[in-house]
């Protein structure tokens, strides 16, 4: 069994709230897990109107699976029109961890 968990540091555009950052953030968690079927939240950053850190984490039988899951998940982030993606972290846990 492989675990594999992705960080995305992304930048809100034209955001003045966090009223407002919720609209955006939750959109973007729902395509995430209707898309990929992974588990998705905003794991930091919560305080700040303007920044969001999204945790992915993907299981599968296949680690090359699971990195693929995770690099399209960046994609999809990244090819957002209201997000800046400012860094993107991927870990991996596997049978020999």
């Amino acid at each position: 069994m492989y675990v594999g968990v992705l960080e995305l540091d992304v930048l809100l555009g034209d955001v003045h709230s966090l009223k407002q950052k919720r609209a955006v953030v939750r959109p973007v968690v729902a395509e995430l897990r209707r898309r990929f079927e992974v588990a998705v939240a905003e794991a930091g950053n919560q305080d700040l109107h303007r920044r969001a850190l999204f945790g992915v984490a993907a299981v599968s039988g296949d680690a090359a699976h699971v990195r693929e899951v995770l690099e399209a998940c960046e994609r999809l982030v990244a090819a957002r029109p209201e997000l800046e993606l400012l860094s993107a972290r991927q870990r991996m846990l596997g049978p020999e961890d």
